[in-house]
């Protein structure tokens, strides 16, 4: 026994298995959080499994640092109207995240502005797909503008956040 730790490739191919072994118990766990910073709440998205822009979206919210469960659907009605998505504030994909709704291509750090300032409301939308919103980028770089909603708890909204202008 002795003998094996002394050859430095034995005791390399044992730290490697060990390693290896103890991988799967951390698999799944997310990425730990910087000092001094909360960890960001999982989010499901909720997402038609023929659209790109939404799987565009949903790699935009992970490179954020939120851990994501994609769970593809054919009618996103019953889902949008579950949790309060207004009449004609609809878009093509709905994440449920930290109490909140998001509709549709609303940048990630409205989304975490949202979950630091906790505001007695049901969620943020972006009506439609604006060209140039987070999974809807352009070649150019152009954004058209657009206005993020705030939508309260009565399904009336009010202007949270304003890009492209």
């Amino acid at each position: 026994m002795v003998a094996f730790w002394k050859n430095p490739l034995a005791r390399r191919a044992a730290l490697a298995f060990a390693l290896f072994a103890a991988m799967p118990a951390y698999a799944d766990k997310p990425a730990p959080s910087k000092p001094g910073t909360a960890a960001l709440p999982e989010m499901i998205v909720h997402k038609s499994p023929t659209c790109g822009c939404c799987g565009l979206w949903v790699e935009h919210a992970r490179k954020a640092g939120f851990v994501v469960t994609v769970r593809e659907i054919e009618d996103m009605s019953p889902i949008k109207q579950r949790v309060g998505v207004p009449y004609a504030k609809g878009s093509c994909h709905t994440a449920e995240v930290g109490g909140y709704f998001i509709e549709g291509h609303v940048p990630l750090d409205d989304v975490k502005r949202l979950l630091a300032e906790k505001p007695d409301a049901k969620g943020l939308t972006v009506p439609g797909m604006p060209a140039g919103s987070p999974g809807m980028e352009l070649p150019d770089g152009r954004v058209q503008p657009y206005t993020v909603e705030l939508v309260q708890r009565d399904g009336t909204t009010t202007p949270y956040a304003e890009h492209g202008r």
